[in-house]
């Protein structure tokens, strides 16, 4: 069931109406059931599979939270970490890894059969995969204490507003709001009607009809440089919309339930650094990669070219996260790159200046900055989007050669009316919230003006929505 989709919401409308009626404990044994319905719609062969996964950390889990022995501990650490990883290691990366072996066997001479594996990708699995691993790591480090309810960790692992593209939520923050008892409110209940706006916007409105010219472009060998450069500044736009449009709408049919799950973009685009970049962008994703693996590693720990080699391992491994394909890892390599350079030029300084006010040189500096290092991260999703790396070699190639009077006759990919209205209205709304430092700027308007702005929303959805609405594109991952 795809959030765009009418089905799910005749799905969420049954779900509300029984939430509404139900006491605490049957709430939660209610949304359990309904998230496993959820994910078994998408494949029922692998409940399973979420269900082993769910009931072996919760017994490591348990069984660790009452041990004290150090190597016991880490014994049970390591039956979560092998046993997660493994699965995510079977179903994401076994075939990458032997296609690899066979082409580099077949590279130095030593002929070798591809094999033939067919093991199909359980959606979501990246993302209930780190959640649970999170629980298991933060008892270990002694700041969680076990979930005594195996039913409400199943939740936890297994809810479905983000099970299948997160947010990826820590124990620490969800599992209170599972345990304690929830009211519907009318206000948030309408908090989340209109992140739930939002997110269709964004998704079927903007992004799925951005889809087909960016498809166009990549899958023409014969691009231009300047084709590859709009097509590449619409993938950001597409990628940015198709998935904080699937947050916004997991945190607003979780806020409607009375969950509040983690932001998960802060405008992102308006960054003028890495490190801001990486404090906006798939925030649950970072912070997880910073507490759980860099940190890990040593962090900035050791001298600075430790720094380093921990950024840079922290964001292959991040850019291998996204899918097994080389691509992705040469996107993460850019991406610390960018990080141990920024690093380097500035030290330890905090890349962001949130808060901070702004005379009009300031402004149009920062205006200029933020332009520029939107070309930086382009590039990066130019690696991200290619479907090969002579790919990404060819549009590279061609992108420093350009002409710019390939410009002039530059056949611009197809972006309907409705569409270049939502990107309007979604810039207006991101810089609404970055000046105001809160999404809910509109919420102090007078009443006239915020039923303006619904009706405009409405609208676009209505008339502006694409009618074959495209699985989300982090669905892959």
């Amino acid at each position: 069931m795809l959030f765009s989709q009418l089905q799910f919401w005749v799905f969420f409308a049954g779900v509300f109406a029984l939430y509404a009626v139900l006491p605490h404990r049957a709430q939660n044994r209610m949304l359990l059931v309904a998230s496993y319905i959820f994910y078994g719609a998408w494949d029922w062969r692998f409940l399973g599979l979420i269900a082993f996964s769910t009931l072996v950390d919760y017994l490591v889990g348990a069984r660790m939270g009452a041990e004290n022995d150090p190597r016991r501990r880490k014994l049970l650490l390591s039956v979560s970490l092998l046993t997660n990883l493994g699965l995510l290691g079977v179903f994401k990366y076994l075939g990458f890894f032997v296609d690899s072996f066979v082409a580099l066997s077949n590279a130095v001479g030593l002929p070798a059969d591809p094999v033939v594996l067919g093991i199909v990708l359980p959606v979501g699995i990246s993302f209930y995969t780190f959640q649970t691993l999170s629980y298991t790591i933060d008892i270990y480090r002694r700041d969680l204490k076990p979930c005594r309810d195996f039913l409400d960790f199943a939740l936890f692992v297994a809810f479905f507003p983000q099970l299948v593209a997160g947010p990826i939520e820590r124990a620490r923050n969800l599992l209170p709001e599972i345990a304690q008892p929830r009211q519907l409110h009318w206000d948030a209940i309408g908090r989340g009607a209109v992140l739930c706006l939002v997110g269709l916007i964004k998704k079927i409105v903007i992004a799925d009809a951005i889809s087909p010219g960016v498809d166009a472009v990549y899958g023409n060998p014969n691009a231009t440089g300047a084709e590859i450069i709009v097509a590449t500044w619409l993938f950001a736009i597409q990628i940015y919309c198709d998935f904080s449009g699937y947050t916004d709408i997991a945190r607003g049919v979780a806020k409607m339930l009375g969950f509040g799950l983690m932001r998960n973009f802060a405008q992102p685009y308006f960054a003028t650094n890495p490190q801001e970049f990486w404090h906006r962008w798939h925030i649950s994703l970072s912070t997880w990669l910073r507490d759980y693996l860099y940190i890990s590693l040593g962090g900035n720990r050791g001298g600075r070219w430790h720094t380093y080699r921990n950024l840079m391992l922290t964001m292959v491994l991040g850019g291998f996260w996204h899918g097994a394909a080389w691509n992705f890892v040469l996107w993460g390599f850019y991406q610390g790159m960018l990080l141990s350079l920024h690093r380097a030029l500035t030290g330890r300084r905090k890349g962001s200046k949130e808060g901070r006010r702004h005379g009009l040189g300031e402004l149009l500096l920062r205006i200029a900055t933020v332009a520029l290092f939107f070309q930086v991260v382009c590039y990066g999703w130019l690696l991200f989007r290619a479907q090969s790396f002579e790919q990404i070699v060819t549009f590279t190639g061609r992108i420093l050669t350009l002409n710019p009077a390939d410009f002039g006759a530059l056949a611009m990919p197809s972006v309907p009316v409705p569409a270049l209205a939502g990107m309007l209205a979604l810039l207006a709304w991101d810089l609404g919230t970055e000046a105001r430092g809160n999404v809910r700027f509109y919420a102090s308007w007078p009443l006239p003006f915020r039923a303006a702005l619904y009706a405009v929303a409405i609208y676009l959805l209505a008339f502006g929505a694409t009618t074959t609405p495209s699985a989300f594109i982090y669905f892959q991952f």
